[in-house]
This record gives structure tokens, sequence and C-alpha cells, in this order.
């Protein structure tokens, strides 16, 4: 694990689920921004909305560009429980990497924060998906947590909902959602004849 630091304190960056279910108790949460790292649908999921077999995607960060999020602020006598807490949701398969990275809060002032950065050199780790594959991966990813799709939608939902617009996890899940019209469509029964009486 990183190193508590010497304050005490410490401030953990959320870009996707953490940003509205970070699951520790905090001191305060401020909108975030991030540079150098973007928020994309990077990860195989093999657990959580897919499996080994037929893997769904999940968030990470990857490189490059920047990334609104939120900044949470975790009280000295709350860190040990919240960095255990937080190991056991993210480090299970290694497949992020946790760096102490600043970050810019609104309102002024720059913080170094805990963020989970995915691992390039990670099995899991997938870049370069065109936005028809990556709503392939995302349509047929069903986990012990649910559906990719599902997964998808919330993310995009709550990003809408905190004014944060990111077009190509917009563009992934409107492919996926079309994709998922059209083979509905195709196997749809046929209405039966109609018989005039």
């Amino acid at each position: 694990m990183l190193p508590i630091p010497a304050n005490g304190g410490l401030w953990v960056f959320g870009y996707g689920s953490l940003m509205w279910d970070p699951g520790f108790v905090h001191e305060e949460a401020r909108p975030a921004l991030l540079y150098g790292w973007h928020r994309a649908l990077c990860i195989l999921s093999i657990r959580n909305r897919g499996t080994v077999d037929c893997p769904g995607l999940a968030l990470g960060l990857d490189r490059g560009g920047a990334c609104r999020g939120i900044a949470f602020r975790i009280a000295p006598p709350e860190v040990e429980a919240a960095r255990t807490y937080l190991w056991a949701r993210e480090m299970s398969h290694g497949v992020y990497r946790p760096l102490s990275l600043k970050v810019r809060l609104e309102g002024g002032g720059r913080v170094s924060a805990l963020v989970f950065v995915a691992r390039p050199d990670h099995p899991q780790y997938v870049r370069g998906l065109s936005t028809e594959r990556a709503a392939e991966l995302v349509l047929q990813g069903c986990g012990e947590c649910g559906t990719a799709l599902d997964y998808l939608r919330n993310v995009v939902g709550h990003l809408d909902a905190t004014g944060i617009r990111d077009g190509p996890l917009h563009a992934v899940l409107h492919a996926a959602e079309k994709a998922r019209m059209a083979t509905e469509t195709a196997t749809a029964e046929p209405e039966p004849p109609h018989r005039g009486g």
C-alpha cells in the first residue's frame, strides 16, 4: 500500500463508481480535475460484469487527456479503514495500479490524491477498441454483479447527473443500445396471421 501522507489525512480521486458510491467515511467531497489521464472502457471484466470466456468491459484510467471526477478527503482516524476497503474493492485482480497524483480541486487548490489507474501490462487491459467492438463486449458481458450494459447505463446516467459529459462512453452506450434493439427485433417471433371472421 502507499504510505500514509505526513499530515495523516488522505485524498482519494474517484472517476467511476467511487464518485457516487465511495463506500468509505469521508469529511469532504469536491469536484476535481486530473490531468494526464482519461476515463476509458479499457478493462475486461471477468467477474463483476463478465466471465473469463465472455468478458464485459469496465472503466479504468488510461494515459492521456484529462478526467473530471470527485476528490474525497478522509480524516486521519479513517484512513486505514478506507485504504483496507479500497484495496479489497479495487485490487482483487491487480488490474489497477495505485498512484499518488496531483488533482486540481474546483474552487482552487491542488492536492495529492490516491488514484487507481489501469495497468497496461495486465492481461485484462485493452486499448484501441472501436466503438462497435466496445459495444459488443458491453452487450455480451454478464457477471456476479449483473450485465456490463447495465453498468455502462449506470455510469453514463451518474456522469450526466453530475454534469460530466463523456463523449466516448455515450457513443459506446448508444451503439450497444442500438445493437440490442436490432437483435431483439430480429429474434422477435412474428405475429400470427390475422384471420377474418
